[in-house]
């Protein structure tokens, strides 16, 4: 890899400032993105009661200090185990910062992970770098342990010991391959393929949502609500993804199947927040 030299403080405070816009604009990008099945968009709440697209934009924007202070300490910094603590701290005080900006609705926990061990990730590589680069300094930190982590386990964390399923943790330590073998290479595709970039990006949340073992889905409906949601998904996709009429259609009849399951696929969405954000940092 080539040696990285050093940038003067403003430099990385505007690279930091820089990479915390666009986490935050990746977050309410995917947020407005329509139709996505079960999830909060443009056009409602989804498969939730208790979200909004205001709310889902609000928390995003509270997230920036959180986003700008984790690219900061991570610049140009080896992953070890004073770093991996140190972005661990950050987390949960931005989850923290989420929280009161939602009134105590989880709105951003799992893209806090994603997206913050991106950010910092990017950082560490300067502030640019190919995806390949960036998905395996991210799996570096996500490896590392982190002894001040919480021990109570979240809902992710029991729908993976109930279903034995990879969670949340798995993807980042493997490198986000939803995001970097599947998302970006179905983003890219669909825009060769004359896509717009709504209809580009719905299709990079089905490459996703055709494999990936999403705990929201898990917790919400069982593993017949994630068995449905793979092959809705990929009938998209097979149709010709949401730029066709019949990908439409499978869209529309995947999103029907997704509300009667009560299901809402939050963990593909925050893997697609990464996907934006990949797609536009590695510019």
């Amino acid at each position: 890899m080539k040696a990285l030299t050093a940038v003067p403080a403003y430099d990385v405070e505007e690279q930091a400032d820089r990479l915390s816009a666009l986490a935050v604009r990746a977050l309410i990008e995917e947020a407005r993105l329509s139709p996505k099945p079960g999830l909060v968009d443009s056009r409602g709440a989804g498969a939730h009661r208790d979200l909004s697209l205001d709310l889902m934009e609000r928390s995003a924007l509270s997230l920036q200090p959180t986003f700008y202070r984790l690219a900061l300490h991570s610049w140009l910094r080896p992953a070890d185990g004073a770093l991996r603590q140190e972005i661990g701290r950050l987390g949960r005080e931005g989850e923290q910062q989420m929280m009161a900006a939602t009134d105590g609705v989880n709105t951003h926990r799992g893209a806090i992970w994603a997206l913050g061990l991106l950010v910092s990730a990017s950082a560490m590589l300067g502030g640019r770098g190919s995806v390949a680069f960036i998905a395996a300094a991210a799996a570096q930190l996500a490896s590392l342990p982190d002894p001040f982590s919480p021990k109570n386990f979240s809902k992710g964390q029991r729908a993976v010991q109930r279903y034995r399923v990879p969670g949340a943790r798995d993807e980042a330590v493997e490198g986000f391959p939803h995001v970097v073998s599947r998302a970006l290479p179905q983003l890219h595709r669909s825009r060769r393929q004359g896509a717009g970039e709504s209809q580009a990006r719905l299709d990079a949340l089905m490459a996703i949502m055709c494999t990936l073992t999403d705990t929201c889905v898990l917790n919400r409906g069982g593993m017949p609500a994630l068995n449905a949601m793979h092959r809705g998904a990929l009938a998209v996709l097979a149709a010709g993804g949401a730029a066709t009429p019949a990908g439409r259609d499978a869209l529309a009849e995947l999103e029907r199947r997704m509300l009667q399951d009560n299901a809402s696929p939050g963990g593909a969405a925050d893997l697609l927040a990464a996907t934006i954000f990949l797609d536009w940092v590695s510019a």
